[in-house]
């Protein structure tokens, strides 16, 4: 039975001949080999096989000729035995081989956020103008002092722990260079520059031209230590440590060897093609005092200037990991969920394991807050923030700040193909091949990017408004102003909100 073809494509490729002119477009642009030219029948033909639903030829086409459609053709129905459950047997039992996955999960798990309305004042609370009033979107990120300091004169003594500033609650979030192109990361620092908030390294370290960016970059210490040497810790305005991700908990990163070439080896500081695999634990962190060891021995090397952060997947005992990070020096606690994007993750964890960033947040918030140490850390949530409205919602249930980055690639032009790890992105983002690096304009990239946070910010500012509050501090942990609808009891107590009509 060997040689047998036992998968159908993916995707279908319908070309309107009446409306082709055989100009070739979609075949320059198809990083996938897709299109091609066929001189004996005088026209343009296409190989399904090799389609990932991309768009980049539907976009580009002159004539409007070409669609991408999800075959209808299928296996019998099972509601056990689901096509991709199939597929997915199919594709093992030929290659012995983890399926590799990107993005986040597609899979049709409770959104919570689309489970909660947000409240709005009325009559004996009013709201609130923001094109008139002043509404204040500020966020500052570090440990928090719970007292007040005064000299023998009796006046305050300014005593501030080591903070960020951002001017909207929204920072782009951990995304390496190597998994995306020079360009992306171009686009992402001017636009946190012009923005006046954050964008974060990951774990591929900083090229030597966006250190220029330093007061508006995050450098990640991740597990593989890739990059990290001083003068990079030194480069940037606050620290992560990543222990975890929300698309893959429990596991290092992986970045293919294809994708390690030039700059992003000499980066990285790991030899041309080889693949850049991080451990899933930190070596020297196995327990809180040994990750209390390293957020001090990072604070040391840079004269104890520069907030750390400790970015962990959300996971089912997530409070209580959260607790004793707050206890171990870290300033700000990062929490991303399971629905985070990833360049390469096998497909089994990515769509398996964590939990909702949505739960993880407000247990670790009410948890804080019960022992007294909320004001030790602030709390930045990710893991596939979609919207303006999204981000009141995870502020209102303790956030200080969100990280995003699949919205952020959406906006540089992903279409969510997925197939991150394959390097062939069409789009110019997730890909290392100069001819297609070249694809993304980082100055028009930079102002869509803006453009969306501005867009976000006056929205958020909107909504605040209309519940009567003028500040993102007053809206931090206030659920109060959140209702859930179609939840249960247990989801309402975890999330700790009323149903709508209490």
């Amino acid at each position: 039975m060997s040689g047998i073809n036992y998968l159908f494509p993916e995707y279908e490729v319908k070309r309107d001949y009446d409306r082709c002119i055989a100009c070739r477009v979609c075949e320059r642009q198809c990083a996938n080999e897709v299109h091609h030219f066929d001189d004996k029948r005088g026209k343009m033909v296409s190989d399904d096989t090799k389609c990932v639903c991309c768009q980049r030829c539907v976009s580009l086409c002159p004539t409007r000729a070409l669609k991408i459609v999800k075959t209808d053709n299928t296996f019998k129905t099972n509601a056990n035995w689901r096509e991709n459950m199939i597929t997915n047997i199919y594709r093992q039992a030929d290659t012995g081989g983890v399926l590799l996955a990107s993005m986040g999960t597609p899979k049709e798990y409770p959104v919570y956020f689309d489970k909660m309305l947000i409240n709005a004042s009325q009559v004996t609370n009013p709201s609130i103008d923001p094109l008139r009033e002043p509404m204040e979107t500020r966020v500052f990120l570090g440990s928090k002092e719970t007292k007040i300091i005064r000299d023998s004169d009796g006046r305050i003594v300014p005593h501030l722990n080591q903070h960020i500033e951002l001017s909207t609650p929204i920072m782009f979030s951990a995304m390496s260079y190597g998994s995306i192109s020079y360009n992306a990361h171009r686009a992402l620092a001017m636009a946190a520059e012009e923005l006046g908030t954050f964008y974060n390294t990951g774990e591929g370290g900083l090229h030597e031209d966006f250190y220029k960016y330093g007061k508006n970059t995050i450098v990640q210490v991740a597990s593989g230590r890739f990059g990290v040497k001083p003068e990079y810790l030194e480069a940037g305005a606050a620290l992560e440590i990543k222990m975890g991700q929300g698309a893959k908990p429990g596991i290092g990163g992986h970045l293919p060897g294809a994708k390690i070439v030039g700059d992003v080896s000499r980066t990285r500081m790991i030899p041309e093609g080889s693949d850049a695999i991080s451990p899933a634990p930190h070596h020297d962190i196995y327990s809180i005092e040994d990750l209390r060891q390293l957020i001090f021995a990072l604070k040391e090397a840079t004269d104890y200037k520069k907030p750390v952060i400790v970015k962990v997947a959300a996971v089912h005992n997530i409070a209580a990991i959260a607790s004793g990070i707050a206890r171990s020096g870290a300033d700000i606690i990062s929490i991303d969920g399971f629905r985070g994007g990833t360049g390469a993750a096998p497909a089994a964890i990515r769509d398996n394991v964590g939990i909702p960033m949505e739960l993880a947040l407000a247990s670790v918030d009410k948890r804080l807050r019960d022992e007294g140490i909320r004001n030790n850390v602030s709390l930045v949530v990710g893991g596939s923030i979609r919207s303006s409205a999204d981000i009141v919602k995870a502020i209102a249930l303790g956030a200080d700040a969100v990280y995003i980055a699949t919205s952020a690639l959406i906006a540089l032009g992903c279409h969510l193909c997925r197939t991150c790890h394959l390097g062939r992105c069409n789009w110019g983002i997730a890909t290392q091949r100069p001819d297609l690096v070249k694809r993304l304009n980082p100055n028009i990239g930079k102002e869509r990017l803006v453009n969306l946070i501005n867009a976000w910010t006056n929205e958020i500012k909107e909504i605040m408004g209309g519940m009567g509050i003028n500040s993102i501090e007053a809206l931090k942990g206030n659920r109060a102003m959140l209702r859930g609808i179609g939840l249960n009891e247990k989801e309402l107590e975890i999330l700790g909100i009323k149903h709508a009509g209490e």
